[in-house]
This record gives C-alpha cells, structure tokens and sequence, in this order.
C-alpha cells in the first residue's frame, strides 16, 4: 500500500505539467490561428497606425482625413469609373479595377496589399464608401451632397488608409453630366423616340390561315442596302425563313412575329415556312 501511494504522489507533478502545457498551447493556438484577427490593428491605436510593412504610410493626405499608403506603381492597385443614367433613378456606377480586389468582410483590419474598399466623391465632397464593382448611385444622394457632378473613386486598404503611387491617391473621375439626360418615355435604347426611329424600306404584311397564304406568293422589288421587314402571321407554330440570307424567326400560333434584315445581297431570295412548307413571297434584291 505504500509503494501504491508512493507511485500515485510521484503522478502528480507529471498531470500538472501536462495541465500547465495544454493550457499554454491553447493560448498560443488562440493568437496564431488564422481568421480576422491577425490582419486587424492592435487595441489602442488607430486605423492609421495599424502595424505592417505594407507600402509607406505617409504624412499627407487623401482630402477627407484618410492619410496615404504608397506602394510601388509595379503591382500598384488601379482604378476606372464609367457611370450610366438609370432609366429609373440615379446613375449606375461600375467601378473596374487591377490588382485590387473588395474585401467587405476584413474592413478594420491591417493594410494589405491588392485588397480593401472603394470611396465615391462628388466635387472632391465624400460620398459613399462601395464594397463591390457596381453601386446604384440614387438622385436622393447626389441631392444630400448638395448636387454636383465630378465623380471620383478612390481604393482604400481595409485600415482606410488611402492607396498611393507617386504621392497621390490611386483615383478615377467620371462626370455625371455626361449621362445625365434621362431616357425619355416610349425612347428606344438609342434615345430617339420610336416615331424619330427609321422605318425600314419594304414592309410586308403576310397572313397564314389555313394552309392559305394571303396575299397570295409573288415578286416584291427591294434595293440593294435596303431594310426588308417582315410581319407574319400564323394560325399554327411555324419556322419563317429567308433562304439565301438564312434568316429565320419562329412562328407562334396566332400572334404576329416581325422579322427585319437589311437587303445586302443581289439576287431571287424566296420566303417560305419550313413546317408546311409554304412560300410566302419572293425578294427580288438589286
């Protein structure tokens, strides 16, 4: 019983050790794991002061309180901004971007190279902050900045440090006014009303009904370069083709399908449907 005893007292010191071990891996395994918490800034300093030696952090900066991180233009992240009127509101903003990619879920974290967010400025006045390469611009805002229409967009590092090369902000401007005419109702993606749009040159009108073609097959005289348009319509689903110009349009039972092509080639190009094989009429193109 004593030895008994004696080799349990001796255990002791050895189930500590492993305790003392464990606990310490543990702690160290919690502040080495990955995640992010390791590209995130030390407690008690500022975004600005976020640890790395990711590019220089310099004294100047962007405008808006945001100093400079520069990096070699090598590698440099870059930035192109096109903006398109919305039918609806506002403007469609599309950011493209190189060597950069948007990294919502680290914003607040230290400065690495190639990620990070977008900021919108409108007249050099901070607009928006834009996680991804399209932003819906809306009326209401640029109303908010008090109106304007120079846009900028700059690529910030997820410590809000602003990316630079040569000692100025990575940026790209677009001008609102370029787009800012509103597509008028009933306009076609041209602008132009459907009235303004050219008609085109030969119009035809056929009906299928029955096996029957009305008006019945014959010859229509077309001038070369010109737009042929034709409108057709089928009591039964049907294929409409042109032979020669290998257009073709599918037929639905009982609606009418238009079918429009320029005439650019001489020649006799008969129209028929494939189904039941009717001819429709006959293009004489010179």
């Amino acid at each position: 019983m004593r030895r008994l005893r004696r080799r349990r007292g001796a255990a002791r010191p050895v189930v500590g050790a492993v305790t003392v071990l464990t606990a310490g891996a543990l702690v160290f395994g919690a502040s080495a794991c990955g995640g992010r918490a390791t590209t995130h800034h030390k407690p008690g300093t500022s975004h600005e002061q976020a640890e790395g030696e990711t590019g220089r952090l310099l004294t100047a900066e962007d405008g808006s309180g945001h100093r400079l991180r520069e990096v070699d233009t090598e590698g440099a992240p870059a930035v192109t901004v096109a903006v398109r009127r919305d039918s609806e509101d506002g403007w469609n903003v599309r950011l493209s971007v190189r060597n950069f990619r948007f990294t919502p879920d680290s914003v607040g974290g230290a400065a690495l190279l190639g990620r990070g967010h977008a900021r919108l400025f409108l007249d050099g006045r901070p607009l928006a902050r834009v996680y991804g390469s399209w932003y819906h611009l809306p009326d209401s805002l640029v109303r908010g900045a008090g109106g304007g229409t120079g846009l900028t967009a700059g690529l910030y590092a997820d410590d809000h440090t602003a990316w630079a090369v040569n000692g100025a902000p990575v940026r790209a401007a677009a001008s609102l006014a370029a787009s800012s005419a509103k597509p008028a109702p009933g306009a076609t993606r041209s602008g132009k009303p459907r009235s303004e749009e050219p008609r085109p040159d030969t119009v035809l009108e056929i009906t299928v009904s029955g096996g029957r073609v009305s008006p019945a097959p014959g010859r229509t005289e077309v001038e070369k370069g010109g737009t042929v348009q034709l409108r057709v319509r089928s009591d039964r689903a049907d294929e409409l083709h042109v032979h020669g110009y290998d257009k073709k349009a599918q037929l639905l039972a009982g609606r009418t399908v238009t079918l429009t092509f320029t005439a650019d080639r001489n020649g006799l190009f008969e129209v028929e449907t494939h189904g039941s094989g009717l001819l429709l009429t006959q293009l004489v193109v010179r």
